[in-house]
C-alpha cells in the first residue's frame, strides 16, 4: 500500500468516478490509475468500487468506508506538509477565504486590509459562492476557512465559531411613508412590493418564517445575492428593500434610508468555519482575531479538539 494509491481513489470519486479525469488531474496515465486501484484491492481483499465492465460506478459498501479512511490519512499528510512550510516560512505563504458576496464586500475589507499590513508576503485569495458552495470548498480543502451566516454550522466535518450578530434593515426611498411610521410592522412591509436576498444567502429564511409565522405573504418582486442590486431597485422606486445592516452605508446610500427590523426577523450569527482537524497556520489564527476579538487562538485550538459546546455569542 502506498501514498498513490489512496490519491488515486481519492481523486477518482472527486472526478464523478472517471478515471480518465483523475488521471489527467494527477498528472498520470489512465492505465496507472486504474492499475494502482486494482492492485489496492486485491491488497485488501474488497472491491473499493463497482463496476460496469471496466468502468467504474460508484463506491461500495467497504469502499466508503476504505474513503473515510483514505480521507484521513491524506488530510493527516497535508498537515505534515502545511507544518513543515510554515516553520520554513513564518509570515509567507498562500491563504484562501471562502465567503459570500456580503461578507467580501461590506465586512472583510478593513479585516483584509489590516491583515496584510501585518503580512505582506502572504498571498491572500477570496472565493465567493452560496453558503452550501463556500463550505464544500472547506471540506474540499479549496479554501483554509469559511466566513457566512447560514448553514455552515449544520456542515458535517466543519469546526464553526460565531464572529458578530447583525440584523436586517429596510432600505426605502428618502420620501417614503414607512419612514412614518414609529414602529414598522410585517402587515406594513407586506404591503410593498418586495427586494430581497435570495433563499441561500444572508437570513432569508428568517425572513421569510416570519412572515409565514403571521399568516402573511409578501409580494417578493425581486431576488438577488448582491445588497447593492437590491438598493439599486429601490432606487429605482421599483419597491421597499430588506438587506443585511452590515450592506447599508449612510454616508455611500444618499438617496435611501434604513430602518432597522431586527425586532421582526431576528438577529443573525455569521460564523467563521474551518475543517476539523485542519492545521492551521499562524497568520490563520491572527486574521480569525481580526475578524472578531470576541475570538483567540486558544478559544479557536480548543474548538478544533472538541470543546466548543460552550461558546456563543
Amino acid at each position: 500500500m502506498n501514498l498513490h494509491q489512496l490519491r488515486f481513489v481519492r481523486e477518482a470519486v472527486r472526478q464523478n468516478y472517471n478515471l480518465t479525469d483523475a488521471a489527467k488531474a494527477l498528472f498520470t496515465s489512465q492505465p496507472g490509475v486504474s492499475k494502482a486501484i486494482i492492485e489496492l484491492e486485491e491488497e485488501l481483499g474488497v472491491d473499493i468500487f463497482t463496476r460496469h465492465g471496466k468502468r467504474i460506478r460508484g463506491l461500495t459498501e467497504p469502499g466508503r468506508l476504505v474513503l473515510e479512511s483514505v480521507e484521513l490519512v491524506m488530510q493527516e499528510i497535508d498537515s505534515m506538509k502545511r507544518i513543515g512550510k510554515e516553520y520554513a516560512a513564518q509570515d509567507s505563504g498562500s491563504f484562501t477565504i471562502a465567503t459570500t458576496h456580503t461578507q467580501a464586500r461590506y465586512t472583510l475589507p478593513r479585516v483584509v486590509q489590516a491583515f496584510m499590513l501585518k503580512f505582506p508576503k502572504v498571498r491572500l485569495s477570496l472565493l465567493q459562492g452560496n453558503p452550501r458552495q463556500i463550505a464544500e470548498m472547506v471540506q474540499r480543502d479549496q479554501a483554509d476557512l469559511a466566513i457566512a451566516t447560514e448553514s455552515v454550522a449544520a456542515i458535517d466535518g466543519l469546526i464553526t465559531l460565531p464572529c458578530y450578530q447583525w440584523e436586517h434593515v429596510v432600505v426605502v426611498p428618502v420620501d417614503h411613508p414607512l419612514l412614518r411610521s414609529k414602529s414598522v410592522t410585517l402587515e406594513e412591509i407586506a404591503g410593498f412590493p418586495l427586494i430581497t436576498y435570495d433563499s441561500a444567502f444572508a437570513g432569508r429564511n428568517k425572513i421569510d418564517h416570519a412572515f409565514v409565522l403571521r399568516g402573511l405573504k409578501p409580494d417578493v418582486l425581486l431576488e438577488a445575492i448582491d445588497a447593492d442590486v437590491i438598493k439599486t431597485y429601490v432606487e429605482l422606486g421599483m419597491g421597499i428593500g430588506i438587506i443585511a445592516g452590515m450592506a447599508f452605508d449612510a454616508e455611500r446610500d444618499r438617496n435611501l434610508r434604513a430602518i432597522p427590523v431586527g425586532h421582526l426577523f431576528g438577529m443573525n450569527v455569521s460564523r467563521v468555519a474551518v475543517k476539523q482537524g485542519a492545521y492551521l497556520r499562524s497568520y490563520i489564527y491572527t486574521f480569525i482575531e481580526l475578524l472578531t476579538p470576541t475570538l483567540n487562538r486558544k478559544l479557536i485550538e480548543q474548538a478544533m479538539s472538541g470543546e466548543k459546546e460552550h461558546y456563543e455569542l
